[in-house]
């Protein structure tokens, strides 16, 4: 899992003196709102590095014809009790073949990792307090999961591993 450092940020957000920007110009590494894609999706080059954060009560299925233009999708936890964007990578990863980068954003705590792994998240910027040391180590507390997930779909008996 690639943890997201903020001092080495390739991805940014558009903002003006009132926040986002509302159409911004097209350039690669943009990281837009939601609000934003709508606003310039018509005329957004295609094959452009681009990427879209979103929020957890987003239905993924209404982004399904744009999945193919964006590079990586941000997904919000805006409290780490909040678990709704689990599902929205899953969705992206099992459903929707989704093959980007795919990150956990917000209120995102060591103990979350494990779970962000096996639903199909492959970056995460963790909040401030939290040690990336820890989390390396969180990522290594189990050998195998008896469910399936998002990298091995069928549960541990009907692998062969048992």
């Amino acid at each position: 899992m690639k943890f997201i450092d903020n001092h080495n940020q390739q991805w940014h957000h558009v903002v003006g003196e009132d926040g986002p920007m509302p159409c911004p110009d097209p350039a690669p590494y943009i990281l837009l709102s939601l609000e934003q894609w709508h606003a310039v999706r018509g005329h957004w080059p295609v094959g452009l590095v681009t990427a879209v954060e979103l929020n957890n009560d987003l239905e993924i299925e209404d982004l399904v014809t744009d999945l193919p233009r964006f590079t990586m999708i941000a997904l919000k936890f805006p409290k780490w009790t909040d678990g709704r964007a689990y599902s929205q990578a899953k969705l992206l990863r099992s459903r929707y073949r989704f093959a980007g980068e795919i990150r956990a954003t917000g209120e995102v705590l060591v103990d979350m990792l494990p779970l962000l792994a096996r639903t199909g998240f492959d970056a995460v910027h963790m909040r401030a307090d939290q040690s990336k040391a820890a989390a390396e180590r969180a990522l290594g507390f189990f050998k195998g999961h008896y469910q399936g997930d998002v990298d091995a779909k069928q549960p541990l008996f009907a692998r062969g591993e048992a």
